[in-house]
């Protein structure tokens, strides 16, 4: 089953559970995003759908199933449509320490840089270092968020006990929280930031504190990659070329994104122009660096323990040949 998340639900959706995208054709295939209709990890699939791409590269992927995130888009991966999907890189740890049968085969969004904290126009707090002594925002404990206050605050080098860390459950709930004064600054993300930047002010944005770390990754089982390789590296060929599109034409890119999220034109392009600006989504390419620093931050919020084998955990044979040898 598949549905969408329109405009009206773009607040609410980043705390919502499952939904999922246009019901795809009946001869058509369906993969696996993360939060597809709400957050911008799903716009070179939507590219790559709408440009055909998918099917010039041997896969005729229709449709995106999608859910709230976490352990849920590895069961849809490993359940429904083909066994491929886009999912968090915490997610995907977590599945193979769990026991699951899962490589990872590319790389999905490559930074961190969509993420920020905000606060009022008229607030007194200019930067991150004037967060001493007061409340900041993040989603839910164990969060990207959380983990990258606790980060952000240590690399700026303010004592975590001077900031007192607010869990409000969402991002829709922690403006709401700022909006009211319960907070001096929450985070926030595209395409909300695009359509919300006139009423906030920056405090800090994630980009300039912290290092290049991998948001979400490509899996599949090692079952499909063994009996249907060629079909594994289509999606992830049609991919790529969904996300040199949106590089190379953020304008037609940003409306693409816009219909299939059903968001204003106006903000699907404003959000894609500003994903674009900070390199936001990797061509597939799997940089270790940046899923160490990914890791790093998740062993903070007790998500992740030990060190990760990535020479068992990453396959990067069916990246395209000039894409198996970086990072």
């Amino acid at each position: 089953m598949t549905v969408t998340i329109g405009r009206r639900g773009l607040l609410a959706g980043t705390a919502a559970a499952t939904v999922l995208a246009p019901a795809a054709q009946a001869s058509g295939e369906q993969i696996s995003v993360t939060h597809w209709g709400v957050l911008m990890y799903g716009a070179p699939y939507a590219v790559a759908m709408e440009k055909g791409f998918f099917r010039e590269a041997g896969v005729n992927i229709t449709g995106i199933l999608t859910s709230k995130g976490g352990g849920t888009t590895v069961r849809n991966v490993l359940a429904g449509g083909l066994p491929y999907g886009e999912v968090s890189l915490a997610a995907a740890v977590a599945a193979a320490r769990e026991g699951l049968d899962i490589k990872i085969v590319n790389a999905g969004a490559a930074t961190v840089a969509d993420i920020l904290w905000v606060t009022t126009p008229d607030s007194p707090v200019k930067t991150i270092k004037d967060l001493e002594g007061r409340k900041i925002a993040f989603t839910s404990p164990k969060s990207v968020t959380e983990m990258l206050v606790i980060m952000s605050l240590t690399a700026s080098g303010i004592d975590l006990n001077k900031v007192e860390r607010i869990s409000t459950g969402g991002i829709g709930a922690g403006l709401t929280a700022l909006r009211q004064g319960g907070v001096a600054a929450a985070p926030i993300m595209d395409p909300i930031w695009a359509r919300e930047q006139g009423r906030w002010r920056p405090v800090f944005f994630v980009k300039d504190i912290l290092p290049k770390m991998t948001q979400t990754v490509g899996i599949t089982t090692t079952q499909f990659a063994r009996e249907q390789p060629q079909k594994l590296r289509a999606i992830i060929a049609g991919r790529r070329k969904g996300v040199d599109f949106t590089y190379a034409n953020p304008e037609e890119a940003g409306r693409i994104f816009a219909e299939a999220y059903e968001l204003p034109r106006e903000l699907g392009v404003r959000a894609v122009r500003n994903m674009v600006d900070v390199g936001y989504w990797s061509r597939g390419e799997i940089d270790t660096r940046a899923l160490d620093a990914m890791v790093e931050g998740l062993r903070i919020i007790g998500e992740v323990e030990g060190p990760v084998d990535w020479s068992r955990l990453v396959d990067r044979s069916f990246l395209p040949p000039d894409l198996q040898a970086t990072g």
